[in-house]
């Protein structure tokens, strides 16, 4: 089946998750599959087959999930389908050296020939106003039961410190970069650089220490 354009794509599969009506709690899962359905059936997947070299950059990049970024921040790097190992999480932030994150920045190096690391965060991320209080009294009223944070808080797990943010975006993204360089498993001449994004426009800049964001 011959290629059709990503825009094509979209409009040809999209009907099945726009059309759908959503109660509140009610699982996509249907409708996600009916899309994934009509999307291989309409061979709308031709259209995001590698089209770079895995080799050309071989590096491993460290964001944001902030949707936001999904597409402007391949597209402002110049990065294409498959040239780059992507990992995400909540304000790009690396908050653990033995995490799931070093660990996949690890297999990146050694596993995937990645020799270089860039860790990006972006302005105006929900990590710099997140609320630990306000996260836990929702996990309270989503069904957690309130003792069992107690508990966890007689256990020495401090759950308000892990899920605090940052105040500065370039200081958080500095503090990513010296966790990476540092780390006692990483090569000792690996490259490793901090980078923010505007998550409107693609523009880069270089995290520095100080700055008021």
């Amino acid at each position: 089946m011959a290629s059709i354009t990503r825009a094509a794509a979209r409009r040809l599969c999209s009907a099945t998750l726009t059309a759908a009506s959503f109660k509140h709690g009610e699982s996509r899962l249907g409708a996600i599959m009916a899309h994934n359905a009509n999307f291989v059936r309409s061979g709308a997947y031709n259209d995001f087959k590698v089209t770079g070299n895995p080799d050309a950059l071989r590096c491993v990049i460290l964001t944001c999930m902030d949707s936001r970024l999904t597409h402007l921040l391949p597209a402002a790097l110049n990065i294409k389908q498959g040239e780059a190992k992507i990992i995400k999480t909540a304000g790009a932030i690396l908050s653990h050296p033995w995490g799931g994150i070093m660990r996949s920045i690890i297999v990146a190096l050694y596993e995937l020939r990645a020799s270089e690391v860039f860790v990006i965060g972006h302005d105006d991320c929900g990590m710099r106003t997140v609320a630990p209080a306000s996260v836990m009294g929702k996990m309270v009223a989503a069904g957690v039961p309130e003792d069992r944070l107690r508990v966890l808080e007689a256990a020495g797990v401090d759950v308000g410190k892990w899920l605090k943010g940052f105040n500065s975006v370039d200081e958080s993204v500095l503090t990513a970069v010296r966790a990476v360089k540092t780390h006692p498993l990483v090569p000792p001449d690996l490259k490793v650089a901090g980078l923010v994004i505007d998550p409107v426009t693609g523009a880069l800049r270089e995290a520095a220490a100080g700055a008021a964001t």
